[in-house]
């Protein structure tokens, strides 16, 4: 099946992760991997499956690439199109903002018509606040703590990448 992983990277924390863990764990896929700041609107229209990797800035500030690109986001038609979210945040430094990202971008996603998949749950983080999550228990997808927890990255992801086969294989 083939899949389009989108991300975006300043510090170079998500760009370690697509490249040291994801490449390896969606090799099942027909994978094809872009950076935000590359996008065209062709991307949209050849796949309908995506995962999408967004940091979280300081106060709930999209990546820089991704913050450039949302306005055109907010105008693309993500029906028929299946979205899973990973994120990068810093509980600690930044707890009142973990991981926003996730939910900025699946909100459009959703509001556009696309379906989100790839929920994750909440419990066994440390935070006060999130626009990433759906409700008290779950975020729209899989936050990472790279500051925090980088030890815990991994794990996530292979348990993620997992429950994103069954979830794809449903659809």
């Amino acid at each position: 099946m083939k899949l389009k992983l989108i991300f975006g990277s300043d510090t170079g924390n998500t760009d370690f992760v697509v490249e040291n863990y994801l490449l390896y764990l969606l090799n099942a896929f027909d994978l094809e991997v872009t950076e935000v700041h590359k996008l065209v609107e062709k991307d949209w229209m050849d796949n309908s499956l995506f995962i999408l990797g967004v940091p979280t800035w300081y106060d709930g500030v999209l990546q820089s690439d991704w913050e450039d690109y949302f306005d055109d986001f907010k105008q693309i038609d993500f029906t028929g199109k299946t979205i899973a979210i990973f994120g990068l945040g810093d509980q600690i430094g930044y707890d009142e903002y973990f991981v926003d990202g996730i939910g900025i971008l699946a909100k459009v996603v959703l509001k556009n018509g696309g379906k989100v998949i790839g929920n994750w749950p909440r419990n066994n983080y440390s935070f006060s606040e999130s626009k990433a999550l759906i409700n008290k228990d779950y975020f729209y997808g899989l936050p990472l703590d790279q500051d925090n927890e980088d030890e815990l990255t991994l794990g996530r992801l292979e348990k993620w990448v997992e429950q994103l086969k069954n979830e794809i294989a449903e659809i």
